[in-house]
């Protein structure tokens, strides 16, 4: 288990982590949020020992640092050899590992045929396109079978067809046991994997928990009307309804559990027609844009 307790991280007066707690179960994809200049990656880094924090720890199985564990990082910006062919340096960064040779070999060759970039092992990784560099980023943090995890912007790149094949190796790694903390700006993505989720806008910490509780009790809901948009559409605006076109409904933003009997009313006495309707909790997405969105 992965525990991180009250870390803290200042840069003179600007504080880019303020005392940011959380722990990951094996088996638990864990989701980092925030915008870009958040604090993710600052807290990725001194979990990691790259930078040194001025307050708090990092704990594995109740020991301090992570010195003793093995860990893959895939860090968002990238960090390939560009005029290195794509199988020397796999080779390289397993024996950095210290892995056996025999055991790189089997290794590498395992995930480039599973990332299906066996056709690029003599190529120059700079020659790449972007999606294939990001694969051969995903053999590397990979290939040395790591207990912990941690994935900067992993789908960045990738096609749908990627997107679904690194889908499938991160739901294998949870089977696994692994710790894996995901930090990523493509929220259905998280959506599929977390359990839990940490929202940092600041450095600090606006949402944490369960993500099904963090839905459950954000308290802006959404209901969902179909019948004629436009006359749907002229309803909420008369009444003052925040709400979006969605195809044949509009979808209105609502303040609380019992709002959605009032406007059921409402469209009843305007004598607007309702054809279906539908209740909905905010999506990560819709929260993300309501809690850090300008």
């Amino acid at each position: 288990m992965l525990e991180v307790h009250s870390l803290t991280k200042n840069y003179g007066e600007k504080v880019a982590v303020d005392g940011l707690s959380f722990k990951v179960e094996p088996g638990e994809v864990f989701g980092l949020l925030g915008r870009n200049g958040a604090g993710k990656t600052t807290t990725i880094k001194m979990m990691l020992g790259l930078v040194t924090p001025n307050q708090g720890q990092v704990e594995w199985e109740k020991k301090k640092g992570l010195n003793h564990v093995s860990f893959g990082y895939l860090p968002e910006e990238r960090g390939l050899y560009p005029k290195t062919k794509v199988m020397e340096q796999l080779m390289y960064f397993g024996k950095l590992e210290g892995m056996k040779k025999s055991e790189i070999k089997q290794s590498v060759e395992y995930w480039m045929d599973r990332f299906d970039i066996m056709m690029y092992k003599d190529k120059l990784a700079g020659d790449l396109s972007k999606g294939n560099q990001q694969k051969v980023q995903l053999a590397a943090t990979l290939l040395h079978n790591p207990d912990l995890i941690i994935l900067d912007e992993p789908f960045s790149g990738l096609d749908p067809v990627n997107t679904n094949l690194l889908t499938e190796v991160i739901l294998e790694e949870k089977q696994k046991g692994k710790v894996i903390i995901m930090s990523s700006h493509q929220m259905d993505q998280v959506e599929k994997f977390c359990k839990q989720v940490v929202l940092m806008k600041d450095g600090k910490a606006l949402i944490a928990g369960e993500l099904a509780a963090v839905k459950e009790s954000y308290g802006l809901m959404y209901l969902s009307l179909f019948g004629d948009v436009r006359t749907l559409s002229e309803f909420a605006t008369k009444h003052g309804y925040t709400f979006q076109e969605d195809g044949k409904r509009i979808i209105l933003s609502l303040t609380n559990e019992d709002d959605h009997l009032r406007v059921l009313s409402q469209a009843v006495e305007a004598g607007v027609h309702v054809s279906e309707v539908t209740y909905l909790q905010p999506t990560l997405h819709q929260i993300f844009i309501d809690k850090v969105g300008s």
